[in-house]
């Protein structure tokens, strides 16, 4: 099954690197840029907008994510807990809808 582990903070975030070398359960593990170089797409009236940010004001932002393949929510909980203590901060996990 997948999940995705989310990394807060930009400090956590650079620690990314160690996770990728670390875990061999990680399919793919990447830090994300700052949230001012975000932007938001959209379709209305039928025509794609694009509108540079940042958007939502929120403390701590997303930094980083990882992508793991494990065989159950405890073996999630297990990986996630390893890349908590890697980064030095907590983090959030979610299962993906699709685990094919």
């Amino acid at each position: 099954m997948k999940y995705v582990v989310m990394v807060y903070g930009a400090d956590a975030a650079r620690r990314i690197p160690e996770v990728k070398a670390e875990l061999a359960e990680v399919v793919s593990a990447e830090e994300l840029q700052l949230p001012s170089e975000g932007r938001i797409v959209r379709i209305r009236d039928e025509k794609q907008t694009a509108t540079a940010g940042p958007f939502v004001p929120a403390d701590p932002q997303v930094a980083g994510i990882v992508l793991i393949d494990v065989a159950d929510d405890a073996g999630a909980e297990a990986v996630a807990a390893r890349i908590s203590a890697i980064v030095g901060d907590r983090v959030e996990l979610r299962g993906t809808l699709i685990s094919a």
